[in-house]
């Protein structure tokens, strides 16, 4: 009988991978040894990753999707319990498991306070804890999560999507305002961020979350292609913003000679494939083609699930689709 491929790995080589690893392949390969019980390469990556608190979380989070991580954390912390790294893959992992139903959303905070008490800088058991208030907290509690974060890591991106999430979630059957707060809060970030931040792509994140939750209380079309969501004119000038930082600020690594490439690679925002989805998936559906080809020829295989699988769409085909769209080629 032929294996199962790797955990997150496509099927289809040439389709989209939608694998949550992105294009970090050390990571990926990481991910897959840690499903098979090699905790010692999770504990050499996350030593390599240092205080790059974005890479970091966005490496743990991986890390800890796999069905069998908190097993293999937990006997990493057998081997070394004063370990921060296995505490965080452990109370990451317990996370995805209650959010699941498959553990106790209790034990899964305590286990990221624990985290954090042995890593007090380290925003990422606080990142936890946000990922599981936002689906079993209060509006409070993720909001003291988010706090805290930010705290530790001002521009915290995934800290900065989750809540974005979140308050697209508040008056979800009144129908769209301007003045939502998720704009507000979005608008806010982009403005606090650095300008090579990623967060200026922020408010193009609000908006698609703001659709995601009308469209499922049935007050946009569930096909995004016949809203009117992304031709508004406060629509249309986040768009803009958000292209023409990305112009600015976009390294092109594959046009880049050997070092140029390398320094680029290592300096790149490890979820910026993240950010050119939700561009390019806005770009489609305002009707700039042109830009969203150039997006998606930059994503690449590294199609995300949001926001393609918005409000409850095939995120394979509708990203297959926009291909065909604007490329000619899915």
């Amino acid at each position: 009988m032929t294996p199962p491929p790797p955990l997150g790995r496509p099927r289809n080589k040439d389709g989209p991978a939608f694998d949550p690893a992105l294009d970090d392949t050390e990571l990926a390969t990481v991910r897959d040894a840690l499903a098979r019980g090699r905790w010692a390469d999770a504990r050499l990556l996350l030593a390599r990753t240092g205080d790059d608190w974005d890479r970091r979380g966005h490496r743990l989070v991986v890390l800890s999707e796999g069905p069998t991580s908190a097993t293999w954390a937990r006997e990493w912390q057998l081997a070394e319990p004063g370990s921060p790294d296995a505490a965080a893959l452990l109370a990451c992992a317990t996370v995805f498991r209650a959010v699941s139903g498959k553990d106790a959303p209790d034990t899964a905070r305590g286990l990221c306070l624990t985290a954090a008490r042995l890593a007090p800088r380290d925003p990422t058991p606080w990142l936890g804890i946000l990922m599981l208030a936002h689906r079993t907290g209060t509006a409070d509690e993720r909001v003291r999560a988010f706090d805290q974060v930010r705290a530790r890591h001002r521009d915290h991106h995934h800290a900065h999507h989750l809540m974005a999430a979140c308050l697209a979630e508040h008056q979800e059957g009144d129908r769209d305002d301007p003045l939502h707060e998720v704009y507000d809060f979005a608008s806010w970030a982009a403005e606090q961020a650095p300008a090579d931040s990623p967060l200026a792509v922020l408010p193009v994140v609000a908006h698609a979350e703001r659709y995601r939750v009308l469209a499922r209380a049935g007050l946009e079309p569930a096909d995004p292609a016949r809203s009117g969501h992304w031709s508004t004119r406060r629509a249309r000038q986040v768009m803009k913003a958000a292209f023409d930082w990305w112009l600015e600020w976009d390294v092109d690594e594959d046009t880049a000679d050997a070092a140029e490439a390398a320094d680029a690679a290592g300096a790149a925002h490890p979820r910026r494939k993240v950010d050119l989805n939700y561009l390019a998936h806005a770009k489609l559906h305002e009707g700039r083609l042109a830009e969203a080809a150039a997006l998606l020829t930059r994503i690449g295989p590294h199609a995300t699930h949001a926001p393609w699988s918005y409000p409850y769409r095939d995120p394979r085909k509708a990203f297959r689709a926009a291909r065909r769209a604007a490329l000619g080629t899915s």
